[in-house]
């Protein structure tokens, strides 16, 4: 049972809530998630399977949208409306064009600081955790990326947006961040993702509602899936044998001058299968750096 499950996480529980509901129903097989939401939010949980495990980091690079829905005026020790939430006295209501005109500092490479109640680590321990206990917490500005940012609806205090954005992003840290340059405060009162890549809303499955073991295995996306962002090339038989050995193999695949970092490419069998995701090697031609060849021999 190898593949990638796309489900709609409901309001109320922790992304390791869902993870253990997949684990009851198809163990010993491994499960685990690609991109946390906190129970206040709902939408996409993508949970790989089997083999999908390995291939995590790739969901977790994939562009992430989200409706967000932000109260303005309004503050909280954990920018959302599960903390202690404070109204501010007489705070300035921005006007829809004010808003519009904030927003494009807001897009593209920015820097943003994590929210305190977060799960990143301090010392070793989570910031929540820290927080939770009254200490201070001071978390490292990070660069995050946002690809778009657009107002679905604005009535005073609420306001919808619609974010897509890289992995890394605290939504409601860039609420509160756009409420700031206007002069308030924000809390974020829903969260929904709608789409990771192209795992989207509208074809994932409710975990609790007809949920069984029979549901997953026909649910299951293949693999490839977790890879969509990578360039792909079809190998032969021969080379599905040399990647099974541990060997370089030759794939025709242009290198482009810019890119920085490992380039890697997803290395498909004839009927679409993915066998191996691989870069280029010290010695010439490709190596294999998640590989499943042996299951197509």
């Amino acid at each position: 049972m190898h593949g990638i499950l796309n489900l709609n996480k409901p309001a109320g529980m922790t992304s390791r809530d869902v993870v253990n509901i997949v684990q009851r129903l198809i163990r010993p097989v491994k499960t685990g998630h690609a991109g946390t939401l906190d129970p206040l939010a709902t939408g996409v949980l993508v949970c790989p399977v089997g083999h999908g495990t390995k291939l995590i980091e790739y969901v977790q690079r994939l562009p992430k949208t989200y409706v967000a829905t932000f109260l303005l005026g309004q503050q909280s020790d954990t920018e959302d409306i599960e903390g202690n939430v404070q109204t501010l006295v007489d705070p300035p209501q921005p006007t829809l064009a004010e808003i519009e005109a904030a927003l494009p500092p807001f897009l593209g490479r920015i820097s943003q600081v994590p929210p305190a109640f977060s799960a990143l680590k301090v010392a070793g321990k989570r910031a929540y955790d820290l927080a939770r206990q009254g200490k201070q917490v001071e978390l490292a500005a990070r660069e995050i990326e946002v690809y778009s940012l657009s107002i679905l609806g604005y009535e005073y205090p609420e306001l919808k947006l619609e974010i897509v954005c890289g992995s890394g992003t605290y939504v409601r840290s860039l609420g509160r961040d756009l409420a700031r340059s206007l002069g308030t405060e924000a809390i974020m009162s829903a969260l929904e993702r709608t789409a990771i890549g192209d795992f989207r809303l509208e074809n994932a499955l409710n975990p609790t509602t007809d949920f069984d073991r029979e549901t997953i295995e026909r649910s299951l996306l293949p693999t490839v899936q977790a890879v969509q962002a990578l360039p792909q090339v079809t190998a032969g038989q021969q080379d599905i044998v040399r990647l099974s050995q541990g060997k370089l193999i030759s794939v025709e695949c242009e290198l482009p001058g810019s890119h920085s970092g490992p380039y890697e490419v997803a290395v498909l069998n004839g009927e679409g299968c993915l066998v191996a995701v691989v870069q280029p090697g010290k010695e010439g031609g490709w190596r294999s750096v998640k590989n499943f060849a042996n299951d197509y021999l």
